[in-house]
């Protein structure tokens, strides 16, 4: 299958090449990293690199297993450091090697070596580590297929109505393209990236033995994605349903779930005072084919799926992305960046007037100057309601 381009992390790296600072790509499985690090290593080659010039270990790669002990995979790397020509040195999944952080700092002081690095959890960048390499790196966050990619990687522009329904079907994972729409395989290939998520990245690293009750949390959540949840009203509907199960333990499992980069959270903003709230978040999934694999059916919720899309490509775009409060109204996503502050509403439809009225009234009551934005599907074209814009929400992914 044709590698599919990834232009927006690729001018990152770009940015970021020959810099002194460690590149930390992460994300979760099969999102992409060991191919951006392969497009990215073609670029390098093509602006005039040598190949002796270019290291590259992937830790998942049987042929380099015994590279996993940290003195044995320093000396395999210095021994190819030849003078002073740079050097572009790519560890894919370092998390495999024991003390890995060791190694990569003896790289980084390296004059002639530029480091880059790809983890699958969010242990890779854990306090102890983050602060051995305090200063010293960037963090890259890749996702899967934004729906601008997937509709370049289908070769043209045309028909985004039905691309966009393949895109929530057939799964935003790059690979999945490579089943030609087979709903069935698809569905087995998301099945086996999520047990391999649920087994290698959940449970081996945080201890965790009830895999019944883990899937549980994970199906619920998969089924509320978008809705306002607490650990204790979680604990509670399980326990309702006869999976006793206590807050400490949900805890453990959520935090263990987005260290996995499966499900991302969404705390809540308290837009008049400016602060985070510390209670009743939102969850959503990496990907949203996923959730049909999870749950067993094909999903109709195509409000909640839409936010779920929405979000990602907020992350995406580098903000800093939560929940709006204003006094009893709640505003879909408030994304903050740098001084920038902007305001989404999401709707699969407000062609109903009663219903963009009420989309409408929580970002009215927002008395700043930032954007605001009722992102639906409806095809209409671009309008406007006191200030606030109204787009096709197809047409804002493409931008």
């Amino acid at each position: 299958m044709k590698l599919i381009q990834r232009e927006q992390y690729i001018e990152k790296l770009k940015s970021l090449s020959n810099k002194k600072i460690i590149k930390v790509i992460t994300g979760v499985r099969r999102c992409g990293k060991s191919t951006l690090m392969q497009l990215f290593q073609q670029e390098l080659l093509n602006t005039g690199v040598n190949e002796e010039q270019i290291i590259n270990i992937n830790f998942e790669n049987y042929d380099f297993i015994e590279l996993r002990d940290a003195k044995a995979l320093y000396q395999y790397i210095n021994v190819r450091l030849a003078g002073s020509i740079q050097h572009y040195v790519f560890l894919d999944e370092i998390q495999h090697v024991g003390n890995y952080a060791d190694v990569v700092d003896a790289l980084f002081v390296k004059d002639n070596v530029d480091l880059y690095i790809t983890g699958s959890n969010a242990y890779l960048l854990s306090s102890e580590i983050a602060t051995l390499l305090s200063g010293r790196y960037v963090e890259i966050k890749l996702l899967p297929l934004s729906f601008k990619e997937y509709v370049v990687a289908s070769g043209n522009m045309h028909d985004l109505e039905k691309k966009y329904a393949e895109y929530i079907t057939f799964s935003s994972f790059p690979y999945a393209k490579a089943f030609g729409g087979d709903e069935q395989l698809v569905n087995d290939y998301l099945r086996g990236i999520y047990s391999t998520i649920v087994l290698k990245d959940v449970m081996q690293r945080n201890s965790i033995s009830d895999t019944m009750m883990l899937e549980n949390v994970m199906a619920f959540l998969a089924d509320n994605i978008g809705n306002t949840l607490s650990v204790k009203k979680i604990a509670d509907t399980l326990t309702s349903m006869g999976r006793k199960v206590d807050v400490k333990t949900i805890e453990k499992y959520l935090s263990a779930l987005c260290q996995s980069f499966i499900l991302y959270p969404a705390k809540r903003y308290n837009i008049k005072g400016r602060q985070l709230l510390k209670t009743m978040e939102k969850y959503y999934l990496v990907d949203v084919a996923l959730r049909n694999t999870l749950l067993g059916a094909k999903s109709t919720d195509w409000g909640h799926i839409l936010e779920n899309v929405v979000f990602l490509e907020l992350l995406r775009r580098n903000n800093n992305v939560y929940i709006g409060k204003t006094d009893a109204l709640e505003i879909d996503f408030i994304t903050v960046n740098m001084q920038n502050v902007a305001y989404y509403q999401v709707a699969a439809t407000v062609r109903d007037q009663a219903t963009l009225e009420r989309e409408l009234q929580p970002l009215k009551a927002v008395k700043d100057n930032f954007p605001k934005t009722i992102l639906t599907l409806d095809t209409d074209p671009v309008s406007y309601h006191d200030g606030i814009k109204q787009q096709n929400v197809l047409d804002w992914l493409l931008e």
